[in-house]
């Protein structure tokens, strides 16, 4: 695992100040553009999946969606997108949740879960944990457990995890890289 570590980390790039002053954007487009290291990426969060049971991935708009999906089909399960609010056609439960500043919403087609479902969450960065905490509440509203969360990167100086770890409720959570 630490081989595949160096890999994603040699190939996330800051970008400094980005998208405001101060802040160190960890950009993974040249992950996504190296197939040796996307298909790593892909093959160690689909055993993550595969590992917790899960019959559904569900992806976080908008990067969540690039990492979701391929893991869903290389685990041979379903893949859900969340959609942020108005995206879905169609009958959507949704979910509002605070932002640093002011508030945001997310969407599912919540026919696409049931009770039988155990869901793994797949996003890139796991940071203060809101929207992802919004994705639990709103699989578990459709129905369906949360067998665990998957993410490339933490932030651990943003606390994500301390958020998360109440609403999980004893789920795992996976990070392959803590920065």
């Amino acid at each position: 695992m630490t081989e595949i570590r160096e890999l994603l980390l040699s190939r996330i790039r800051d970008v400094a100040d980005y998208p405001e002053p101060g802040v160190m954007f960890k950009d993974i487009t040249p992950l996504l553009a190296d197939p040796a290291a996307f298909t790593a990426l892909t093959d160690a969060l689909a055993e993550i999946a595969e590992g917790t049971g899960a019959t559904k991935v569900v992806g976080l708009e908008a990067r969540g969606f690039i990492l979701g999906a391929p893991v869903a089909v290389r685990a041979g399960i379903g893949f859900i997108p969340v959609r942020k609010a108005g995206k879905l056609p169609g009958a959507t439960l949704a979910q509002a949740y605070d932002l640093e500043y002011g508030s945001a919403e997310i969407e599912v087609h919540a026919e696409d879960l049931t009770a039988e479902d155990r869901v793994l969450v797949v996003d890139d960065v796991l940071a203060t944990g809101g929207t992802a905490e919004a994705s639990v509440q709103l699989i578990r509203r459709a129905g369906a457990e949360v067998a665990g969360l998957a993410v490339l990167m933490e932030l651990g100086f943003l606390s994500g995890r301390a958020r998360l770890e109440p609403a999980l409720n004893g789920a795992p959570l996976e990070a392959l890289l803590t920065v």
